[in-house]
């Protein structure tokens, strides 16, 4: 057996569960900060541009605009610091990284939402 998979799980706490979200679907993450002594949530409201990775290992990038600048962000799924993921609205794209959104503003980066049963 690989070593590193038993030292992988036997760290592995309770899992979190998150609803089902994928590329173009606008997500809110709050995440736990520690600033000093003091901790907060502080809420990331974007789009989901990518997820990636595989069961544990799962990666999503979340990218907002933040004034007239794209701000991006790197969640891990495993992270003890995100407390909830909420999907405000599901998108209907076509691709499943949408990293042409970096380059386009206004109304053309706007995404089509898509109607959920």
């Amino acid at each position: 057996m690989n070593l590193l998979k038993i030292a992988e799980q036997s760290f592995a706490g309770e899992k979190k569960e998150f609803p089902a979200f994928k590329a173009g679907d606008t997500v809110t993450v709050s995440y736990r900060i520690k600033e000093g002594n003091k901790e907060r949530i502080q809420d990331f409201k974007g789009d989901v541009i990518r997820v990636s990775g595989s069961e544990e290992k799962k990666r999503f990038t979340v990218r907002k605009m933040s004034g007239s600048v794209g701000v991006e962000r790197i969640f891990p799924m495993d992270s003890p610091f995100i407390e909830k993921i909420a999907v405000t609205k599901y998108g209907k794209v076509r691709r499943a990284k949408l990293y042409y959104l970096r380059g386009l503003t206004g109304k053309k980066a706007r995404i089509q939402e898509r109607r959920v049963k």
